[in-house]
């Protein structure tokens, strides 16, 4: 039976309940996986229900059983593998693919790819006799392409989750963005809130939210726009393009938190997930890199 332990972040907000805490924060298990594995919780020792109120600083011990996943149908499709050993495995997701299934995205997913790739090296059965699954420890938007880390058992994306939460792995990003900052270098430490508006999209906020700090890096200007470096430190969901808007340099082709531009009105998203280090299962420190994508460069050279 997998397990888990932390010390849960004294700055949680107030009224946040224990299942989701494990969904949102930590990232180990989605909310129906959490039913689906018959997860059980305890705090600072004592066995509770998954919709205890946390108050933050609790000791928190989880464990789960193995489970199937049924619902995930392997489908071949081709993958830009970094690394892979039989622990985890490394992929340079492309732009537009899907990172798990939805609504509405059933099939033709990272999950999907990632599962086909398993069966076919371990030979099915053994597969599902093991229990082992992909386990992709964090995301990446559909448009947003790059370095993505998954598990191939439970034990390792726990160890993987860990570092995540601990904010121990290092994170870097490529963004081309309309503008250019008036610094060469700096940060952005602003909360991250979901909008009154639209529950879909978030906003900065003063007072509420999340604590979000992304650090920013000026490697070019290209007259209108600029190619940064980003280096999220916190992971709060749009981060980087949510702070990239509310800097007045919004990601060139973002179709949220940006508008079409008259110069590259067809650009996508120019957002790639360039370089990764953390400590793999297996104690070793590593650092993952990619090159900038064809995008990019179509982009710069019709400057």
């Amino acid at each position: 039976m997998p397990a888990f332990s932390c010390i849960i972040d004294k700055s949680i907000p107030e009224g946040l309940r224990l299942d989701r805490y494990i969904a949102e924060n930590l990232k180990i298990l989605s909310r129906s996986q959490i039913k689906a594995r018959k997860l059980e919780g305890r705090l600072d020792g004592r066995a509770v229900k998954l919709s205890r109120i946390l108050k933050g600083g609790e000791l928190l011990e989880l464990s789960w059983s193995e489970a199937e996943c049924p619902f995930l149908v392997p489908e071949d499709i081709p993958l830009e593998i970094i690394y892979e050993d039989n622990r985890v495995i490394v992929v340079n997701k492309a732009q537009g693919m899907v990172v798990h299934p939805g609504a509405g995205n059933s099939r033709g997913t990272l999950a999907n790819a990632l599962l086909y790739r398993r069966l076919e090296k371990i030979q099915g059965a053994a597969a599902t006799d093991a229990g082992l699954r992909p386990g992709i420890v964090h995301r990446l938007d559909k448009d947003t392409s790059g370095l993505i880390i998954a598990a191939w058992d439970d034990e390792a994306l726990a160890f993987l989750a860990a570092q995540f939460k601990a904010r121990k792995v290092r994170k870097s990003y490529a963004a081309l963005v309309r503008g250019c900052p008036k610094d060469n270098k700096g940060c952005i430490d602003k909360n991250i809130v979901r909008s009154r508006g639209d529950r879909k999209i978030f906003t900065v906020s003063q007072d509420k939210g999340r604590p979000s700090l992304t650090y920013f890096k000026l490697v070019r200007s290209y007259g209108d726009y600029s190619l940064l470096l980003l280096r999220p430190k916190t992971g709060r969901t749009h981060q980087i393009r949510v702070h990239m808007k509310y800097l007045g340099l919004p990601i060139l082709g973002d179709p949220i938190y940006g508008k079409a531009d008259p110069r590259f009105p067809n650009s996508t998203l120019m957002l790639h997930a360039k370089r990764l280090t953390l400590v793999l299962p297996s104690g070793k420190s590593e650092t993952f890199r990619t090159m900038l994508p064809q995008r990019f460069k179509m982009i710069r050279g019709k400057r």
